[in-house]
């Protein structure tokens, strides 16, 4: 289990960032990292170069949050509407995810935002308005104001007639008598 320390050029999720000086199996060094330019060996010159390096992770850094920023006031004006399909009873049929949010976020602001971006600790299943956090970089979070309501909703509930209407029949109705027959 040999190690190796090797400074790495670009940004790479699971092991760091660039001008990071960090150890590795040699193999994965060797046969990985360094053949895809991903890395260099620590030499007194690579080391010189962390500068440079440096500097180009500092304006990525930068253009990130600036970035972050812009579409963290535009997500602030957008505010959508979802509709969920409910019973009679107003139990859902189905549930609003942090998939269906980035979707829609897509489909009408044009904003192509990952959906693990989106902070939602269950999904929705339930009408009314809502707001749900998104962390778009570590230093920026913003809210995103969305309503939910019903697809099947009575007249009642949006004003309309009374329930009175739509009870169910109760037992077997019988015809109406024609008059006329029986004479």
């Amino acid at each position: 289990m040999s190690q190796t320390e090797v400074i790495l050029t670009a940004h790479i999720p699971s092991l760091g960032a660039e001008a990071d000086v960090i150890k590795v199996r040699r193999g994965y060094a060797r046969n990985f990292l360094i053949p895809r330019g991903m890395a260099h060996e620590v030499t007194p010159a690579s080391l010189r170069m962390t500068d440079s390096l440096k500097a180009r992770r500092a304006e990525r850094e930068a253009r990130e949050l600036n970035e972050a920023n812009d579409l963290a006031k535009r997500l602030g004006k957008v505010k959508l509407a979802f509709v969920l399909e409910t019973g009679e009873s107003g139990k859902a049929f189905g549930a609003i995810t942090a998939k269906d949010i980035a979707d829609r976020l897509k489909a009408e602001s044009g904003h192509d935002i990952d959906r693990h971006l989106i902070v939602l600790d269950r999904p929705i299943k339930e009408t009314g308005d809502f707001t749900v956090n998104l962390r778009l970089h570590p230093d920026v979070q913003t809210s995103l104001k969305f309503s939910v309501t019903s697809k099947n909703a009575r007249p009642s509930e949006a004003g309309g007639e009374s329930d009175e209407a739509y009870a169910k029949p109760r037992g077997r109705r019988s015809a109406p008598k024609d008059e006329a027959a029986e004479a």
